[in-house]
């Protein structure tokens, strides 16, 4: 699916010269497909094309608002649909999108406008949403650990441009990055993209087998071979004879291990602990470190000859702080596989939940992300993530500086007294009855400059 693909829109209200004033408004975008429709039921008729966004008309001559969403839902799920009132009734907005509306907004002189902000809106989370789709058919996701390489940044496309290079060969693939940006899910689409996908991916943490057993886990042993040795076992490169084999942490490997391994790669032939005979083996291999391997190298840590012999093609996977709007598109897919796991109503984001997630360095990368969208999805009260969910922290407790993403108390105060000031036009007398704050105080964040008055 092209992610310049025009953006289906559906105009659904009854009153002709308002339903051409919309139209006109978004006809300005030449990406804009409009529809318009006069009745509830022409519009339901036609939703097997499939729009991306409905304005809808709540008081329709065959139907109200609310029963035409549930209706739209039902079989479209997914479609954004963005009710038009002529009646300013809290309750009412509330209800309506508690049932899955993407926006209310009231008939006036600026409805127009809105109404262009809020296709917009869409309009760039459509683009987000077939860039998964495209990155999945494009790396063949048909594997969960997929997931984690989505991603619509400059960084992600090269990478996806280098997973594609690599499955094309046998090449040895060197994967370098922080920890927890998904060296082991790159590993692993490269292995399901290339002509070894029906063979065995094995993986191996160098750094999380003891050393006095590393030897073994790889090579496999003969019986006997030391005590404890019952039996005959099957080393990692003969288990991934014709698959692929994933060494992760390859910096951790002892440097007398470092030479047998290398003496392996050259021979492409395996001899198991206690066992004299020289055992053929054919895998492709890939190594991961978060570590400078050539540093290691000059430190004397790390073999020079072994260093090149596995370089092979080197990827390093960019930290999530670097991948800008990446963040997002992670996070939704990571809420909506939760949710779906758990059988939970669907979550989304908050626009402030949004922007925390964007501002916040994730020392954790992708890791860290998941964990945090799904403890928020817990915490959410009912089916949305505010910034108050998102348990944002530091790995280490000494900072005195404010956390990025977290905002203060008085910002967040502020920000709810905009939202509301722009709900009712900048009317201060309902702001401050809804809130049940004083007129002062809102005319004295406005004197701060900390919300901003129509």
């Amino acid at each position: 699916m092209s992610v310049s693909a025009p953006v289906h829109i559906f105009i659904v209200e009854d009153n002709a010269w308002y339903g051409e004033l919309l139209e006109y408004k978004l006809t300005q975008n030449p990406d804009y497909h409009i529809q318009r429709f006069t009745t509830a039921q022409a519009c339901l008729d036609h939703l097997g094309e499939k729009p991306d966004l409905i304005t809808l008309d709540y008081s329709l001559p065959d139907g109200k608002g609310d029963q035409v969403l549930q209706r739209i839902k039902e079989r479209l799920p997914e479609v954004a649909v963005i009710i038009i009132s002529g009646q300013e009734d809290v309750r009412t907005a509330i209800g309506l999108l508690r049932q899955g509306a993407y926006d209310y907004l009231v008939k006036d002189e600026e409805t127009a406008d809105r109404l262009w902000n809020a296709a917009n809106n869409v309009r760039k989370q459509l683009q987000l949403r077939r860039e998964n789709e495209r990155l999945r058919e494009q790396i063949g996701m048909k594997y969960e650990p997929g997931r984690a390489i989505l991603g619509s940044s400059p960084q992600m496309q090269q990478l996806s441009s280098l997973i594609e290079k690599a499955a094309r060969t046998n090449i040895t693939v060197s994967l370098s990055g922080e920890t927890g940006t998904g060296k082991e899910l790159v590993a692993k689409a490269i292995h399901y993209l290339s002509p070894r996908r029906d063979q065995a991916f094995v993986a191996v943490n160098v750094a999380a087998i003891p050393r006095e057993l590393l030897e073994s886990e790889l090579f496999g042993h003969e019986k006997g071979a030391f005590t404890g040795a019952i039996s005959r076992r099957i080393g990692r490169f003969e288990e991934a004879h014709r698959g692929t084999l994933f060494l992760d942490e390859i910096a951790e490997l002892p440097l007398d291990l470092q030479a047998k391994l290398l003496r392996v790669l050259q021979e492409r032939e395996v001899a198991r602990v206690g066992g004299g005979q020289p055992i053929p083996f054919d895998s492709r291999l890939m190594v991961a470190t978060h570590r400078d391997l050539a540093e290691e190298v000059k430190q004397g840590r790390f073999r020079e000859d072994l260093y090149y012999r596995l370089l092979g093609l080197p990827i390093l996977l960019p930290p999530l702080r670097e991948r800008g709007q990446d963040v997002l598109l992670l996070a939704e897919s990571f809420l909506s596989d939760f949710c779906a796991q758990n059988k939970t109503t669907p979550c989304r984001f908050s626009d402030e939940a949004r922007s925390m997630l964007l501002r916040y360095p994730f020392p954790g990368n992708v890791r860290e992300l998941k964990a945090v969208v799904e403890l928020a999805a817990v915490l959410a009260e009912h089916d949305t993530i505010k910034p108050q969910d998102l348990s944002l922290r530091m790995q280490n407790g000494n900072s005195t500086e404010p956390l990025p993403g977290q905002e203060s108390l008085r910002a967040q105060v502020a920000a709810i007294v905009q939202r509301y000031l722009d709900a009712y036009q900048g009317n201060i007398l309902q702001v401050a009855a809804k809130l049940q704050i004083g007129k002062s105080t809102i005319y004295r964040m406005a004197q701060n400059n900390e919300v901003r008055l129509r």
